[in-house]
């Protein structure tokens, strides 16, 4: 505490600030409420007035005011998903840009999500980003009374609430399913998680139709809770070999299962790709570190972050957005964790970490 603090027996007021600052009351009040309407060298002088005399806003009273919060609430289902952390990195680093500040609830049951949405609600938030496009009657008739800015995300299914920022899930399952299938691999199985949430079942759905077109069993399917983590992969792998003694790879509903199963490989002696071929979903930080590398799909959690904010601040100042669905794409990343049985594709089979494919729209944020 600086000593101008110490020695104040009074509330430090905005007019101190102002005073301090050599500003007007009128560009205080912005420079907390509507920053982009000060110049940067002159809220850099305000904030650290502020700081010196230990000045902290009545936020609150200019909300009331002026009917905004300046705050934009986010409902995630998990924060142990790298994807989700870097959605709200990007949701994050533009609502900054902005003058917004983010709240962020973790709901992974319905009733969680309820409560948490409830709870924002009663905040008075400007904007709401929620995971998925599934939500309870409970969930949407609130926010139908609502009124204010909702961005759904990582599914492109409808119907929506308000607005959607995500890509296929189906179709990036699907491609990766059709490019294991191209490089001669007839035994495949499924790991996934228990299908609750839709963009899981979606890419069961694609595996599942992948393997129908091409004529081959599409029933070696093991679904388990996304809290086992990586002995998910071990768990499956262990219950499809029962099921099918000739199985010759396996997809995975995300690269936490898939690395769960290359290391139960291991532990067997069982070489990758050789005798067994693995693919994952979501290029998590392990997928390209751990050997012999994981093939897999990146998914832009980032740019769903981005395209987020952009439509809650430009709908929550405006009323009005130009595209309310944004696709942002994916990525199917080929790496040395399946290859070629059939001598398909030699040169992309030695380029590692190579792009092979890519689908959907790109964003440019």
């Amino acid at each position: 505490m600086s000593q101008r603090q110490s020695e104040r027996t009074v509330p430090v007021k905005m007019s101190d600030v102002a005073r301090a600052a050599g500003v007007s009351l009128m560009t205080v009040s912005n420079a907390f409420q509507q920053p982009r309407k000060v110049r940067a060298e002159t809220r850099e002088r305000i904030f650290a007035a502020a700081a010196e005399l230990g000045y902290i806003p009545n936020l609150i009273a200019g909300n009331l005011a002026s009917g905004r919060s300046r705050v934009i609430a986010a409902v995630v289902p998990s924060l142990r998903n790298s994807n989700f952390a870097r959605m709200i990195q990007g949701l994050t680093d533009h609502l900054e840009q902005r003058g917004y500040e983010l709240l962020l609830a973790v709901a992974d049951t319905p009733e969680r999500q309820l409560a948490a949405v409830t709870t924002f609600l009663g905040r008075r938030v400007d904007g709401l980003l929620l995971t998925g496009t599934e939500h309870s009657p409970e969930v949407h008739s609130l926010l139908e009374a609502a009124r204010i800015p909702v961005v759904e995300t990582w599914n492109l299914d409808g119907p929506f609430i308000d607005m959607v920022v995500g890509f296929s899930n189906y179709e990036a399952a699907r491609a990766l399913t059709e490019l294991m299938i191209s490089r001669g691999y007839r035994h495949i199985g499924f790991a996934g998680f228990e299908p609750r949430d839709l963009r899981f079942r979606e890419r069961q759905r694609a595996f599942q139709d992948a393997l129908s077109a091409a004529g081959l069993r599409n029933d070696l399917l093991f679904f388990g809770s996304e809290s086992l983590g990586f002995s998910g992969g071990r768990v499956a792998l262990d219950h499809l070999l029962g099921r099918e003694p000739d199985l010759q790879a396996m997809v995975c509903v995300t690269d936490i299962f898939a690395v769960g199963a290359l290391f139960e490989c291991m532990r067997r002696g069982w070489p990758v790709p050789e005798r067994f071929a693995l693919a994952g979903y979501g290029d998590y930080e392990i997928a390209a570190e751990v050997p012999p590398g994981l093939t897999t799909v990146r998914t832009r959690g980032y740019a769903i972050g981005g395209v987020a904010a952009k439509l809650l601040v430009e709908k929550a100042e405006t009323g009005f957005v130009a595209e309310a669905t944004h696709n942002v794409g994916y990525e199917r990343l080929c790496r040395n964790s399946f290859f070629p049985l059939v001598g398909l594709w030699p040169a992309l089979a030695r380029e590692g970490d190579a792009r092979c494919s890519r689908a959907g729209n790109s964003i440019v944020l």
